[in-house]
């Protein structure tokens, strides 16, 4: 496989505890009744996004950013959260997974693991280095990717609705995986 035959959304990722599908706009309400749960965001630097608009606008980059993902209970169908591909970079073999949030009923399982691989299975099919953003006061998903094998490689300040936080970055590499 070629790396220009990466596609940022492919139609269906699977396993047997969850299943990635593509998000679209007609799931934005049974996405926003998920994240309404203050308590998925009390770490994150946007705490706002339970309200609808905080949650809004995180909606919309995830549809603009044609990488997102509606992560689904592969039992059951109900919904878990979402997840995304972004920062592609052909020249640098190199894909960013984030802007990912699963319902607290999910946490602490094989979840986020579960749809983690997914993604990085398929990332390694055309990449070499997949790089996870995390806020520095979330700890919860700082031990997630950590799970994963991924290694701290700096400090960053990325900046949202005017405000400058900070963050960790992850590398997670093919040769390591």
């Amino acid at each position: 496989m070629k790396i220009s035959d990466f596609n940022l959304q492919p139609d269906i990722l699977e396993d047997e505890i969850t299943k990635l599908i593509p998000l679209k706009e007609e799931h934005f309400e049974a996405l926003f009744e998920a994240a309404s749960d203050p308590l998925i965001w009390e770490q994150h630097p946007s705490k706002d996004r339970y309200h609808r608009e905080g949650f809004t606008a995180f909606f919309r980059a995830a549809i603009d950013s044609k990488g997102s993902f509606l992560i689904l209970d592969k039992q059951t169908n109900e919904i878990m959260g979402t997840t995304r591909f972004y920062e592609y970079n052909p020249e640098k073999s190199s894909v960013a997974i984030g802007y990912t949030f699963i319902t607290r009923k999910y946490w602490g399982g094989p979840y986020n693991k579960s749809n983690k691989k997914l993604l990085i299975d398929y990332a390694f099919q055309y990449v070499d280095s997949i790089f996870f953003h995390v806020g520095a006061e979330n700890f919860r998903s700082q031990k997630a990717v950590q799970k994963l094998g991924a290694e701290k490689v700096r400090d960053m300040v990325l900046t949202a609705n005017g405000t400058d936080m900070p963050y960790f970055e992850y590398e997670l590499k093919k040769s390591d995986w």
